[in-house]
């Protein structure tokens, strides 16, 4: 216990720290009493596990980061850890490889991120054995949607299946996943000095402390539901404010939510299936009435091909590969006698949250947190559709509510007050790119911001345009270059720009701006980041492989950064 002096005053220095600060304070008080526990007993043996290689697959930078904190707890616990992403792992080393671990996280329908398609390939098609591997797989997931750390239950299976042996059991983890992580690692180390002292016991999945929930829920209210676009616009975008209580987000973040099904498609299916509405069924644990689970839990509206599939072998019927909605499928394959509702609730998914850029900023925006939602429409069998979520959100009046969580997306964070900025942000692109100079607006950041926005017309499609003139009028947004690709014969977009000012461009990003992209990621992010490698090559008067390693180094320092989609 602590005397009451000390107490006082170690309360006085806590009451500063923030949420953050008091999570490394952590942290370093248990290295400091591991430290001190240490130095007090026996010196340990020195793993005889003398490198490792950690590699790394990740769409947000998660999964690098992790990987960056593990080698440097490897180096001082005596072993050498190579780092290396996934997409730069050469695949023949594998069969080489003696200890190896993989953080990687999992995208949309359980698939791996882009830049470990290959590894992941690689590994389900090719037939060899890894006889030598130890190895350990960290997956980053989302609870929220149907196939968790799909990708990386994926990569550990098939490693063992390879004759790889573990190390150490598969960690999932959910958004909040840094305790869990920790755990994990400090785990593989402990297993790493027992095999150096002759112990190959197995090891348990590492014990955290479960927190009550992975995210916290906001119950938000509608304050204003605007279309930004103009009359004769070919496109629908909204701007929405939401009020909630305790709001703790960052520019770089996004809302989660998980939108509703339409009654038109609820009824229905309720009528065809003969299910009386207040009818109480279980789906996952949780007991809902039969209206409620179909419009607020089940996707129904648009079926992944699994689904499909399973649909299939329930009624033991051919059905093509295909995404269709629960209704048409009913229709077209109705469920045999003996078949009840409850065995499709065992092969049907929840729906899957929805993410979406904040476009306000909390200096600037008080209790309130802003999106920007373009509504989704495409031809099905020429029947104009609507997204889900992108159809139930433009669609709430004001005053409504409805829940959403928030996102943290640390791997795209503003630099510090004075460091320059370059926002490239097309068509809804432009959302994360408003809350950044509300931001900086409000907190009287220094740092000069140059916006590349563009969309199809400048008379309707100019999104923000009074929000944005005033921001250059007041000198926060140095410089606006804006690309509307339908306005003249021959289609313009935001990569022609950065080439008509790429000498300026170039003096930008040498004088130590900083480069963000967000929007679509095809093809649109390739097509900047292609523009971004020929201006670097002739501005900076360099090779092509010169300019390709010019902006590989942006990437690991942390200056050109992504939020596509």
């Amino acid at each position: 216990m602590l005397v009451s002096n000390k107490m006082k005053l170690v309360e006085e220095i806590l009451s500063t720290f923030n949420r953050e600060e008091l999570f490394w304070l952590n942290g370093f008080l248990e290295g400091k009493l591991s430290a001190s526990t240490q130095t007090e007993t026996a010196t340990p043996a020195k793993p005889s596990v003398n490198k490792i290689t950690i590699t790394y697959g990740t769409e947000t930078g998660n999964s690098k980061k992790l990987a960056s904190e593990f080698a440097a707890k490897a180096k001082k616990n005596g072993i050498n850890a190579k780092i290396v992403s996934l997409d730069q792992y050469r695949l023949n080393d594998l069969p080489k490889e003696e200890y190896l671990l993989s953080i990687i996280s999992t995208q949309g329908e359980g698939e791996p991120p882009a830049a470990a398609k290959k590894f992941y390939d690689y590994i389900h098609y090719n037939g060899f054995k890894l006889d030598k591997l130890k190895y350990g797989v960290l997956a980053l997931g989302d609870t929220s949607y149907p196939l968790f750390c799909k990708a990386g239950e994926d990569v550990d299976q098939q490693l063992s299946r390879l004759g790889g042996e573990r190390i150490i059991p598969l960690q999932k983890c959910d958004v909040d996943y840094e305790s869990e992580a920790e755990g994990w690692f400090s785990q593989v180390l402990h297993q790493l000095s027992s095999t150096a002292n002759g112990s190959n016991a197995q090891v348990s999945a590492p014990a955290v402390d479960k927190k009550s929930t992975g995210k916290k829920i906001y119950n938000g209210t509608i304050l204003t539901n605007v279309n930004l676009n103009d009359r004769g616009s070919n496109k629908e975008t909204r701007h929405i404010e939401i009020a909630a209580e305790s709001l703790e987000y960052l520019p770089g973040d996004s809302i989660g939510v998980i939108p509703e099904n339409p009654v038109t498609a609820v009824e229905p299916i309720l009528q065809l299936l003969n299910i009386n509405r207040t009818k109480t069924f279980t789906f996952r644990n949780e007991e809902l009435k039969a209206f409620d689970l179909l419009k607020k839990k089940l996707n129904i509206v648009y079926l992944p091909e699994r689904v499909v599939a399973k649909y299939a072998n329930l009624i033991s019927q051919d059905i093509p590969a295909t995404k269709i909605g629960l209704l048409d499928l009913l229709r077209i394959y109705p469920l045999p006698d003996g078949i009840q509702f409850e065995h499709l609730l065992d092969i049907l998914e929840p729906i899957s949250p929805r993410l979406y850029s904040i476009s306000s900023s909390p200096e600037a925006h008080d209790g309130e947190v802003h999106v920007t939602v373009a509504k989704d429409k495409f031809l099905v069998n020429d029947e104009q559709k609507c997204g889900l979520c992108s159809d139930y959100l433009t669609t709430l009046p004001q005053e409504t509510s409805f829940e959403f969580y928030i996102h943290k997306n640390n791997q795209f964070r503003l630099p510090a007050e004075d460091r320059d900025i370059i926002m490239i942000g097309p068509g809804t692109g432009i959302a994360p790119f408003r809350s950044f100079l509300a931001h900086r607006d409000a907190t009287g950041a220094t740092g000069r911001n140059w916006l590349f926005f563009g969309d199809q017309h400048f008379v309707t499609d100019f999104l923000y345009q009074t929000e944005l003139q005033n921001l250059k009028e007041t000198g926060t947004l140095t410089k606006i270059s804006l690309a509307f690709s339908r306005d003249q014969e021959e289609k313009v977009y935001v990569q022609h720009r950065m080439v008509q000012h790429g000498a300026e461009f170039f003096e930008w990003i040498n004088n130590g701006a900083s480069i963000y992209v967000c929007g679509a990621k095809e093809p649109m992010s390739t097509d900047v980041e292609n523009t971004l490698l020929q201006i670097v090559e002739k501005f900076g008067n360099k090779t092509i492989e010169e300019a390709i390693q010019f902006v590989e180094q942006l990437k690991e320092d942390g200056r050109y950064l992504k939020d596509v989609y």
